[in-house]
């Protein structure tokens, strides 16, 4: 009876050890074809660039990134410092009145275009009133005397008249001449004509435009007023003056390339030339004085305004690309920019700067021209892309 019961219990056993392999057996079977299914989407997957980002058109992170396109150039050959745009002198006349007098008409305004002997105001001048009389005076005793003269000679030639006299005749005439040239200079010095009424153009020396205007209507005015009443200049030609530190004074030379940017326009470099460098230094300021002279055919530019200026290297061969400082982040010992490899794909490239300014750097390695960077926002991408990577 013992036996048939132990034998019983072994049956019952093997049966169990039958079923639970079976059912792992099912199991293992039906969670093979999943994973091999999820190593052939791993497989056919494509792997994450490091250190980049792609975002989708209508993402939420373009509204902080701005990407402009560089330009390569030549390399400055220092950092840029300050600039102020003046007046080309030799191209400009400042115009006073040589004559005292009362203003009676303006005939020019700021801006207006002149032509040379255009007049440019009217005056009321008694002196000159005096001068033009002086001139016909000097023309009537002019022309008294050498009848006079004439007579002389003709009495001397018929023994009538004696020889003391006839020199007398022909002095009298010689100094009466003389006075008469003397009173027409006086006219054509102060450029008047020989009216009579006293009446002064001031006139315009040169062609250009009227760029100042020191003079109103009824004012007095004198040869010996301080500031002139009219300033006349060609503004298609400016100079560009620089002081610049002792230090980089060793490396600029005559027939210099020169760039130069402006407030008024932003990110636009104007070309320059340098002219003259001057052969010494300020005491106080230990600079010297540069320069330049800039063609302004576009009238862009105006007197006055300040600028910041570079000089390029005088080869040309050293090219570097400009970018502003914002677009440059530090990890480690190097520097960073984003550069937008595909429409909406970013990737982080090292750059090597070889020249560092206030507002901008020039990068010599990392990056060509025509390449758009990140401007704006480097950062803040610079952290999205780290917290991709986690």
């Amino acid at each position: 009876m013992s036996t048939q019961v132990s034998f019983k219990r072994a049956a019952t056993v093997v049966a169990v050890l039958a079923a639970l392999a079976a059912s792992i057996h099912f199991v293992h079977a039906s969670q093979a074809p999943h994973a091999n299914g999820a190593a052939a989407v791993a497989a056919a997957a494509p792997k994450a660039v490091p250190d980049s980002i792609t975002f989708d058109a209508n993402a939420p992170q373009w509204s902080s990134l701005k990407v402009s396109a560089l330009a390569s150039g030549a390399l400055p050959v220092a950092e840029p410092v300050n600039g102020r745009i003046t007046y080309d002198e030799n191209r400009t006349a400042r115009v006073s009145s040589p004559i005292a007098g009362r203003v009676t008409a303006l005939r020019a305004e700021p801006g207006d275009s002149v032509h040379r002997g255009a007049v440019l105001a009217t005056l009321d001048a008694p002196d000159l009133a005096t001068a033009q009389a002086d001139w016909r005076k000097a023309q009537a005793d002019e022309g008294r005397k050498r009848m006079a003269y004439e007579r002389a000679q003709a009495l001397y030639g018929g023994e009538v008249l004696a020889r003391k006299d006839y020199e007398s005749a022909q002095a009298d005439l010689a100094q009466a001449s003389a006075e008469t040239r003397r009173a027409a200079q006086r006219l054509s010095n102060l450029n008047a004509g020989p009216r009579d009424d006293g009446s002064f153009g001031l006139r315009a020396p040169i062609d250009g435009v009227v760029a100042e205007r020191q003079l109103n209507p009824g004012q007095e005015v004198r040869p010996d007023l301080p500031n002139p009443l009219f300033v006349v200049t060609d503004l298609r030609h400016l100079w560009l003056v620089v002081d610049v530190p002792e230090r980089g004074a060793g490396a600029i030379a005559a027939g210099q390339d020169v760039a130069l940017e402006t407030d008024a326009y932003p990110g636009v470099q104007f070309p320059a030339k340098v002219e003259r460098v001057g052969q010494t230094l300020d005491p106080v300021t230990h600079r010297i004085q540069v320069r330049c002279a800039v063609d302004n055919a576009d009238l862009r530019l105006k007197p006055e305004m300040f600028a910041r200026v570079s000089f390029l290297a005088r080869d040309g061969a050293h090219k570097a690309v400009q970018l502003p400082n914002s677009s440059l982040f530090v990890e480690g010992r190097y520097e960073y920019v984003y550069v937008e490899v595909h429409p909406g794909t970013f990737q982080k490239r090292r750059v090597g700067i070889a020249l560092r300014g206030h507002d901008t750097s020039y990068a010599d390695a990392g990056l060509t021209g025509g390449e758009r960077v990140v401007t704006e926002g480097a950062f803040l991408l610079n952290a999205e892309v780290a917290a991709h990577a986690q």
